[in-house]
């Protein structure tokens, strides 16, 4: 039993490797592929060798069953002869690639080999080749390179000066396709932004090359403000330039010079100068060690992917080209990565260049008469961030006119500015003046508006918010200028030319324009994405939004203020009220039997008493007579004087709120309200044309319908539209809240409605990569730290003078109360006391003709008096006044009766008031008698 298990094991064990040889040989074929090699020399051919046999054993390059081998040749002295040397010696031994080493000016020697196999698609492998030529795909279809074109010299200029932080340069180019692919690449490279700043080309000179002279080409350079000069020539025409830049005194403190590789070997190459070197450019058996290993790589590649691999051809007389397979195997090359390569990383792009090149930063000593080479940086990849990395040593940099200090700021400071304003109050006043000493205030600057048919400039006066911060900026940088007011008076937008190109007018497009000569925009010019495409900005000055101005609303007349805490149906009812209680207690009062008792009849309360009451209770004032005896009517005043307490206190609470905190009445909540959503035929609202607001309308696609409508209504100026707004022709003007903020302080028919929106800032405009830019940024920080624009703000925003500054503070805030708000009540009083004296003049003049009436009626009354010793009968009248005295005596309690001392209790009238006298006792004393006072009497 174990015996036979043992036996099969071993056969097992001698069948498997016959059958997994079998099955490994029926999927991957063992398989030769031939790489040719066209070099300059022997030894170079027995490196090839050597390197490809090193790549067949290293157990990773070549797949297993494969194997590499060399079919090599040497250069011949002419492209034709190598052509015809490819076509004998590779071509017909089926080279799947071919590497080329050609020595230094051996492109025409690689331009032959290329064409020859491109025209199979044989991939071709370039070590030392760097013309910009063989990046086109068109004519060098198959081939690849293992060093960079000399127009990648501009990755490593671009990182070097924003490295340096120099963002404005001039370019120096010759004419043939390597310098025309540097500045294409370079302007490129420069306007991508990928950071906060890019790079501005100030300006670009192409020259011929071969001149005996370029002084005519620097000399348009020696003026400018701009001293970064970057130099792409030959050794020969760099030579040139670099003595004619010598005698125009361009290599002095100040300038900087960034040169290219074939310019920095020039004889008098300029001390203090920058340039590149390639790494590894002289180790040419590096170059074919990675390039044998890249096309390995991707030889290893196509074997396994592809079960099926076409023969190359074998004769350069065969008709059908190795295209598929061809094709096929350059896009690996193409895609392989050698990322330990001897020449570092070993990358290809679309064009076949090499990727991840490294270079030397070199700068150029003096050393006496002589110049040196000195590596003072490197640009090399960095496996840890798989990124190229730059690094420098500035302190070992020696710059131009022997500076061993700091690197030069790369331009000049122009120390007189012109710059453009416009008219916007409070920002920017301006008046004419016929000569510039008629500006005699301290903030007041002459100003010039330049007529742009004739020419002619008109003298002005200006002055105000940006004036003062102009001059304030001016004294901090120690610089001069000229003021100019736009010519159109508008700030800027874009229109389309006939050309079909777009430009900007206004103060925009005048500071673009070069010919005119500007360097800034001192207004209240809102930063926009769009404007800041045309200029830069500095940080900005001033924070604002947009907000709606409409015309003010009052809440109702200011005589009726009073009257506003009730409706008028709640002030109708409260007097008919009052006059109905006034009745009710009247009749109460009057038919109470409580004056009846005790047997007396005391009178009750009239009519004017009761309404005195009704009156009294509800206005709170003191009743000292005229009140109700009954309990009913007692009850009644109870609950009157509680209903009156009440609406009293209603009535001053509200009255405090409509008067303390009273605010107008709006027609529009905000930029959401209904009518600008909706827009309404009778409703109209605008904005400035080809403002800032109007782009921001413009840009917002969610207020499309607002836009439309608004945009038919647009004004020219902001001085047009807030007077449209006050003369009522436009309902709401929409714009930026400084300005209406302040127009709304100054005028109390104005006010602004809504939120901000859109909030944004106004900057100083500048032209792009103007040397000023960071300098005039960094001030405005710093006169924001110090108070001095909220000063400004102050001055001429918020004036402490401004006649509506109360209204313009938040309405939720209490406010005084002026005359205004209570005049109504002095003229209430004024009315009482013009009611009053017409009353009593009134009363007086009844008054009087009711005594004239009486002393009428007593002149026609007959004279009846008898005499004869005091006992004469009266008359029939005063009998009946007798008779009426004697009832209001029998009235009277019995203490108030007349006693007297002799006759006892009188009963006669005549004897209560009047004194008797004894007529037959001549010489005897009158009667006492007794005359109660009015104090004396009982009260009812």
């Amino acid at each position: 039993m174990s015996w036979s298990l043992a036996a099969g094991m071993m056969g097992a064990l001698l069948v498997w490797p016959l059958l997994m040889g079998a099955a490994l040989g029926a999927r991957l074929p063992s398989r030769r592929f031939n790489i040719g090699g066209v070099l300059p020399d022997n030894r170079t051919q027995e490196h090839f060798t050597k390197a490809l046999r090193r790549i067949n054993f290293d157990g990773e390059s070549v797949a297993d069953q494969t194997t590499l081998y060399e079919v090599t040749t040497t250069l011949q002295g002419s492209p034709i002869a190598t052509a015809r040397q490819v076509c004998k010696t590779l071509i017909t031994q089926a080279v799947y690639a071919v590497a080329v080493a050609s020595p230094p000016g051996g492109s025409m020697t690689t331009a032959a080999v290329s064409y020859t196999c491109g025209f199979y698609h044989i991939p071709v492998i370039c070590t030392h080749s760097r013309d910009s030529a063989f990046s086109n795909k068109n004519i060098h279809v198959s081939l690849l390179r293992t060093v960079p074109p000399y127009s990648h010299q501009a990755d490593v200029w671009v990182r070097l000066l924003k490295h340096l932080q120099y963002h404005q340069v001039i370019l120096i180019h010759s004419s043939d396709t390597d310098g025309r692919a540097l500045y294409r690449r370079f302007h490129s490279l420069a306007r991508r932004r990928d950071d906060d700043k890019g790079i501005k080309l100030v300006s670009v000179i192409e020259f011929t090359p071969g001149q005996e002279s370029y002084l005519e080409e620097l000399g348009s350079l020696r003026e400018g403000l701009v001293k970064v000069i970057l130099l792409y020539a030959s050794e020969r025409d760099a030579d040139t330039l670099f003595l004619d830049a010598t005698s125009l005194n361009m290599t002095e403190t100040g300038y900087v010079w960034l040169v290219s590789e074939e310019a920095l070997h020039a004889k008098h190459v300029l001390p203090g100068a920058l340039g590149l070197q390639l790494k590894y450019a002289d180790r040419y058996d590096d170059h074919i060690t990675d390039s044998l290993k890249v096309v390995a790589l991707a030889l290893r590649r196509l074997h396994e992917e592809h079960e099926t691999i076409t023969e190359p051809p074998v004769s350069c007389d065969a008709e059908d080209s190795w295209d598929l397979t061809g094709r096929t195997l350059f896009r690996l090359i193409q895609e392989e990565v050698l990322t330990n390569g001897r020449t570092g990383k070993v990358a290809f792009d679309a064009n076949g260049d090499r990727t991840h090149a490294e270079y030397y930063v070199i700068n150029v000593h003096t050393e006496g008469d002589a110049r040196s080479l000195h590596p003072v940086g490197q640009y090399f990849y960095s496996k840890a961030g798989d990124r190229m990395v730059l690094e420098v040593n500035k302190s070992g940099v020696v710059w131009p006119g022997g500076s061993l200090t700091t690197a030069p700021p790369g331009f000049s400071l122009p120390m007189h500015l012109a710059v453009v304003t416009i008219r916007e109050t409070p920002f920017v006043y301006a008046e004419p003046v016929e000569e510039e000493g008629d500006c005699s205030g301290e903030d007041e600057v002459p100003c010039y508006l330049i007529s742009t048919t004739t020419g002619e400039s008109e003298g002005f006066c200006c002055w105000g918010y940006c004036i003062d911060l102009l001059l304030t900026v001016a004294d901090i940088n120690n610089f001069t200028f000229s003021l100019y007011l736009s010519p159109d008076g508008q700030y800027g937008e874009v229109e389309e030319t006939l050309e079909g190109r777009k430009e900007w007018t206004g103060m925009i497009g005048a500071l673009q324009n070069a010919s005119l000569g500007l360097d800034m925009i001192m207004a209240p010019l809102t930063i926009s994405p769009e404007r800041s495409q045309a200029l830069h900005f500095t940080k900005p000055f001033k924070y604002h939004g947009i907000t709606i101005l409409v015309k003010r609303v009052r809440v109702a007349p200011a005589l009726v203020s009073i009257l506003q805490p009730f409706h008028g149906t709640l002030w109708l009812f409260l007097l008919v009220t009052v006059h109905v209680i006034a009745v009710i207690i009247w009749l109460l009062d009057r038919f109470s039997p409580v004056y009846k008792l005790d047997g007396g009849e005391a009178d009750s309360l009239v009519l004017s008493e009761s309404f005195w009451f009704s009156w009294s209770v509800i206005l709170n004032s003191g009743l000292a007579e005229g009140t109700p005896r009954c309990v009913s009517g007692r009850a009644l005043g109870i609950v009157w004087a509680g209903f009156a307490m009440i609406m009293v206190a209603s009535y001053t609470a509200n009255l405090a709120a409509f008067l303390v905190l009273d605010s107008p009445v709006t027609t529009l909540s905000g930029i959401n309200d209904a009518r600008l959503r909706n827009p309404l035929e009778n409703f109209t609202f605008a904005t400035v044309r080809g403002s800032a607001v109007d782009m921001f309308f413009r840009r917002k696609t969610e207020w499309a319908n607002m836009y439309r409508v608004m945009e038919a209504h647009n004004y020219h100026t902001v001085d047009e539209a807030i007077q449209a707004v006050r003369d009522g022709t436009l309902q709401a003007f929409i714009w930026e809240s400084s300005r209406l903020e302040f127009e709304a302080a100054q005028d109390c028919d104005l006010m602004t409605v809504g939120d901000l929106f859109g909030r944004s800032g106004y900057g100083i405009g500048l032209q792009k990569g103007s040397p000023w830019a960071d300098k005039i940024t960094l001030d405005i920080l710093d006169l924001h730290e110090r108070g001095y624009i909220e000063d400004l703000d102050k001055l001429w925003i918020w004036k402490e003078d401004a006649n509506c500054r109360d209204d313009t503070q938040d309405l939720n805030f209490s406010k005084r109360l002026g005359l205004k708000n209570l005049e109504g009540i002095f003229i209430m009083i004024a009315g009482g006391v013009l009611s009053g004296t017409f009353l009593v003049l009134a009363e007086i003049l009844y008054d009087r003709w009711g005594k004239r009436a009486r002393g009428k009626e007593e002149e026609e009354r007959p004279n009846n008096d008898g005499g004869g010793g005091g006992d004469g009968e009266g008359d029939s009248d005063g009998e009946v006044g007798r008779n009426l005295r004697r009832e209001i005596i029998a009235k009277l309690p019995l203490p108030y009766q007349t006693t007297s001392p002799t006759h006892g209790v009188s009963s006669d009238a005549d004897d209560a008031f009047y004194p008797t006298e004894d007529v037959g006792s001549p010489g005897t004393q009158p009667t006492e008698f007794f005359r109660p006072s009015v104090s004396s009497l009982p009260r009812q």
